[in-house]
């Protein structure tokens, strides 16, 4: 009785030729651009690679068109879970063109956002995200499409910007506290473009009926530690407050940590809002009432502006405002008498 051995070689893309009955070049072509083949030969190309369990080489596909299939993100601090819906969004429009995301974080400040996009320049990404402050110059001679995720401090000359409508979704954070009938109002906020688009929504929103919201952190992170030290300067400041709006889901959870460590409730005592509707905000547990960014849209709408530059480079920048829409829960409710 004779034993075979599993075949151990990895199947090449002549073996896939051969068995399709085409040629190497046209098998190529069906992995790059499916769409200038014919029905039978692409289907044929694919029953082949299906069959034999083929693999393309990214290396081999990178040397052979000069593209690497790979798009580089940069993000400022993975703790913000604003990211995972704008990744999700970006690898939903990607994958179907064969393109995958290499992530860098790079903590706040200019020189660590520098070095993060140089390091994933330097491994010949075809386009480039920004979800951190840049400078204006720091993308001078990136020489890939570059898009910025996100309200940002400064936007790159030659740069895309796709965004959530952050001023629209702070009026509409204060008009849901207004409509409720909070007058003693808070707002946790924080440094960078967003926080600053937010808070000027917000705040604006505020002036129309005559009110001045008590705003802290400015200058500060927005970490769930920062909405707590946040959540406790207010209280000790402005014991009266009846409502809070928070920069961000993950602020709006330490201030829920800093309400119950005064012994007091939520919405009952306090309602508390939080913005991007995260998967946090969306827990049966806290059920938190929350701004949607549609950050998965925003990803979408990146990818596309990348795709749309990569594969043309006469396509100019965009600037792109996503509406966001308010989602009630159980956290804010009219004020106590």
């Amino acid at each position: 009785m004779t034993l075979h051995s599993p075949r151990t070689r990895r199947p090449t893309i002549y073996d896939v030729a051969k068995q399709a009955g085409v040629s190497p070049s046209l098998v190529s072509l069906v992995l790059q651009n499916p769409a200038r083949v014919s029905d039978k030969r692409r289907e044929a190309v694919q029953a082949a690679i299906s069959d034999l369990g083929y693999r393309p080489s990214r290396a081999a596909t990178t040397l052979a068109s000069s593209r690497t299939k790979s798009i580089g993100l940069v993000i400022d601090d993975y703790r913000n879970l604003w990211f995972v819906d704008l990744l999700r969004g970006m690898e939903s429009a990607l994958t179907e063109h064969g393109y995958q995301v290499m992530l860098a974080d790079s903590r706040p400040g200019e020189n660590r956002i520098q070095e993060a996009a140089d390091g994933l320049l330097a491994m010949h990404v075809d386009g480039l995200v920004i979800a951190a402050e840049p400078s204006a110059s720091m993308l001078a001679g990136a020489g890939v499409p570059t898009v910025v995720a996100g309200w940002r401090d400064g936007v790159p000359a030659g740069a895309d910007l796709i965004t959530n409508d952050d001023d629209g979704g702070g009026g509409m954070a204060a008009s849901h506290l207004l409509g409720l009938g909070h007058t003693r109002i808070g707002h946790l906020s924080g440094s960078g473009g967003a926080a600053a688009h937010r808070r000027a929504g917000f705040h604006a929103r505020l002036s129309e009926s005559g009110m001045e919201p008590r705003i802290v952190g400015e200058q500060g992170g927005t970490s769930e530690e920062d909405g707590y030290a946040s959540m406790c300067w207010l209280l000790d400041h402005y014991p009266d407050t009846t409502a809070i709006f928070a920069a961000n889901d993950t602020m709006a959870l330490g201030a829920l940590g800093a309400i119950k460590a005064r012994g007091l409730a939520v919405p009952a005592d306090i309602s508390v809002i939080g913005y991007d509707n995260s998967t946090l905000a969306k827990s049966r547990y806290l059920e938190l009432t929350s701004v949607d960014n549609r950050s998965d849209l925003v990803g979408v709408d990146v990818a596309k502006a990348l795709l749309a530059r990569i594969h043309d480079s006469a396509v100019g920048p965009q600037r792109k405002l996503i509406e966001p829409a308010l989602v009630v829960r159980g956290t804010t409710a009219r004020p106590a008498l």
